[in-house]
Formats: structure tokens, sequence, C-alpha cells
């Protein structure tokens, strides 16, 4: 994958465990930095301190405020994200490496929640 965030912001994500099923990403920024363009698989998605982002896809914006102890479920998708936000960001991605059985008739930007 040439937009994977481990490659594009490799000072933000560090693989912390990979087997042929899963790959788990951590991710740590403090406010005012900002990502590339990068992509994500389906991943559950685990935060481990409170914080506010923009995500950003194209001329489509979304600003989320999430607290410590969520796990959520993001859909795949690309995007670029900036800290918005007072506190440092601390999560945890575990990507999936099966393929989804459905593709969203519109992209989605940020998790579900």
């Amino acid at each position: 994958m040439t937009d994977d965030p481990t490659t594009t912001n490799p000072d933000l994500y560090t693989v912390v465990f990979e087997n042929d099923r899963v790959r788990v990403l951590e991710y740590r920024d403090q406010p005012g930095d900002r990502t590339t363009p990068h992509s994500h698989p389906d991943s559950v998605m685990v935060t481990l301190s409170a914080f506010d982002r923009r995500l950003s896809v194209g001329d489509q914006q979304r600003e989320v405020s999430l607290t410590a102890g969520l796990a959520t479920w993001l859909p795949a998708q690309t995007h670029s994200g900036e800290n918005v936000g007072k506190t440092a960001t601390h999560t945890i991605f575990v990507e999936l490496k099966e393929l989804a059985t459905s593709i969203p008739q519109k992209p989605t930007l940020g998790p579900e929640l």
C-alpha cells in the first residue's frame, strides 16, 4: 500500500504487532500536528487519550472529539488529519487484513460513533 500511514507519516504511526490476519498500529501526536493523506483498511480504533481532530479528504471535512477508552469501528478510508485540540493524541488501530465483503455507497470519514 503506497499510502500506508507508517510510510507517509512514520514519525506518528508505529507497527506494534502484525500477523497474517491483523496489523496493530500505535498513533501519537501533539496539538497542531498534521498527517499527510494516507489510507486505513477496515479497523477497530481504541482511543487511549481524549482528543480533537479535523479529518479531510478532497473538499470534505469532519471534526471529531473522542474521549479516552472508546473502541470504535473505522471503515476503510483515505484521509489526512490535524490535531486541532489542546491535548496529545494516543490511539491504537487494529487493522483487518481480510477484504470487506461490501463497499460503502459513499466515502466514509472518521469513526462510526
